[in-house]
């Protein structure tokens, strides 16, 4: 199968961009909405992980075995 030549890529893409001014929903959401609708918890987990694995652990078996 051939390259589409310039002028069939960019006349794709003025159609493209006319329908989405039109209103037609673009097919990929855009990073900003997939963010938006991202939980928060994966980072908590991230935050907990590295925590305990840089030396937050050390700190949380000392104070456990101090009040043991």
């Amino acid at each position: 199968m051939a390259q589409p030549t310039q002028f069939e890529l960019r006349h794709k893409n003025a159609q493209f961009a006319n329908a989405v001014k039109s209103g037609k929903k673009a097919v990929k959401p855009s990073r900003q909405d997939q963010l938006s609708k991202r939980s928060p918890v994966s980072l908590w987990a991230l935050g907990i992980v590295l925590f305990v694995v840089i030396g937050g652990g050390e700190y949380l078996a000392r104070s456990c075995l101090l009040t043991n």
